[in-house]
């Protein structure tokens, strides 16, 4: 037994837990070309063949820039009481830059999300903004993206308009989501739009990410005095594959790339370059005089966006890292979901005692956690156990982390809609809800049901262990 009581419901969180989906733009929004919205980096990437593992792009996507209204009743009729969702930079300032350095400010886009915003407030749900979810706008990559340093003037003026548009209605802000996947596998590994493969732009792009990280944060409080400030981290359990001296400091390095990367600088710590060496060329060949003492920044919380545990092996063919993952089917592992990923919900416990022992760190929130499973529809039905099981465990270890005196203060759902799944395309179904993206047709899953038991009716869906 891992908690005191066999059974609990959404009250065992506290009052004042909050439950949210999360959601980003470019996944859900489609809408791409009209009213005044210029093309990110996403919108290329996905044009280019070979990109996207089902050559399919977010042309359309979820149509949630014209179902809005809809798709937020949708949401509020599962009990949530947060939504998640992404501005897109390219929708407010087409040309990337604002009316201070030349550029046009979309004054269409800031509309929609005023609107947005308004529908959340009036349906009595809290909307959370994640300023930045990749989509970086293409104006500004072919100016040099995040490895030219000029970008630190590009964020600040967006982030200073979008604030100052939104900021007295909008309490809850986060600054970057999960900076590791579009700088390394944007920039270095190529994986992810820009679609970029060099080490040359490596060490500039996360340095230049971890800066715009502390002054996102920095001018979100300027802005909006009464703002809960923070920015989330995708983040893994690392486990060595044996116990070798080898793959134990082949597991060092990877935590140190996976976990510490982005956290430890904003917490006044620096890079984790003892751990991963090749990080010591950015205070020697990239940063400024002055710019390692910026990289701090007091964020009131952070969020976790944890799917699964990774298990390292030492390997002399992964250069800077010399580690290489073990396949859970490797492992003899069978319970995975369609991403390939180990389903291990203790590992959701293990994060968060990890994040939890830094000084600095006020508040937690799980901002992402969800699986991917293959959904079918039956008679207008979709019945998917593993994902409701998936959550239920994830929240059982939740709770036990708050057990403990961890502050965990949210659960954000990945995500409400199925939606386009960046470079695996419209294939993996994290929703609660099920889109047809042939008619657009929303069917709310047995999970998503099973949230509104729980959520509106708690005593109906007691987690039972």
């Amino acid at each position: 037994m891992l908690v005191d009581t066999p059974v609990f419901d959404r009250h065992a969180f506290g009052e004042n837990f909050v439950w949210g989906t999360a959601t980003a733009a470019y996944q859900i929004e489609g809408a791409v070309d009209r009213d005044g919205r210029g093309p990110s980096v996403w919108d290329t990437f996905c044009h280019q063949k070979g990109r996207v593992k089902t050559g399919e792009h977010a042309d359309q996507a979820c149509e949630f820039y014209d179902r809005y209204e809809s798709d937020l009743q949708l949401h509020k009729s599962l009990g949530f009481d947060a939504f998640r969702f992404s501005v897109s930079w390219s929708r407010i300032l087409p040309d990337g830059i604002g009316p201070q350095q030349g550029g046009r400010l979309n004054e269409a886009g800031l509309a929609f999300y005023d609107r947005l915003i308004d529908h959340c407030l009036a349906l009595g749900m809290t909307p959370w903004i994640t300023l930045y979810h990749w989509d970086l706008p293409q104006a500004l990559e072919d100016k040099g993206g995040w490895p030219n340093r000029q970008i630190l003037v590009w964020f600040a003026e967006y982030v200073d308009i979008v604030t100052k548009a939104f900021g007295h209605k909008v309490k809850n802000w986060i600054v970057l989501n999960e900076p590791l996947a579009f700088s390394v596998l944007g920039y270095f590994t190529g994986q992810h739009a820009p679609g970029r493969r060099s080490f040359r732009s490596l060490l500039p792009a996360i340095h230049h990410t971890a800066m715009a990280q502390a002054e996102g944060g920095r001018l979100v409080r300027q802005n909006v005095p009464d703002a809960q400030v923070g920015t989330t981290f995708s983040c893994s359990p690392v486990h060595p594959f044996t116990d070798s001296a080898r793959d134990q400091a082949a597991a060092i390095r990877v935590d140190a790339l996976l976990n510490r990367l982005f956290i430890e600088p904003s917490l006044g710590l620096g890079y984790p370059d003892k751990d991963l060496p090749f990080l010591a060329g950015i205070p020697k060949r990239v940063a400024k005089p002055g710019d390692m003492e910026k990289l701090a920044f007091d964020f009131d919380f952070i969020g976790l966006q944890h799917y699964f545990r990774a298990v390292v092996e030492s390997s002399y063919f992964m250069p800077y890292l010399w580690a290489k993952d073990v396949s859970p089917l490797r492992r003899g592992i069978e319970k995975i979901t369609e991403m390939g990923w180990e389903v291990n919900p203790e590992s959701m416990y293990q994060i968060i005692q990890q994040f939890a022992r830094y000084d600095g760190i006020k508040k937690l929130y799980i901002a992402e956690s969800g699986a991917a499973f293959y959904d079918t529809v039956q008679n207008g039905v979709v019945h998917d156990p593993a994902r409701t099981d998936y959550h239920r465990q994830c929240l059982h270890q939740v709770l036990r982390a708050q057990q403990d005196g961890i502050p965990v203060a949210g659960y954000f759902v990945w995500t409400f809609l199925d939606n386009f799944e960046w470079a695996e395309g419209y294939r993996p179904r994290f929703g609660l809800v099920y889109v047809n993206f042939r008619t657009q047709q929303r069917i709310v899953k047995a999970s998503g049901q099973w949230f509104r038991q729980l959520l509106i009716t708690p005593e109906s869906a007691a987690i039972e262990y």
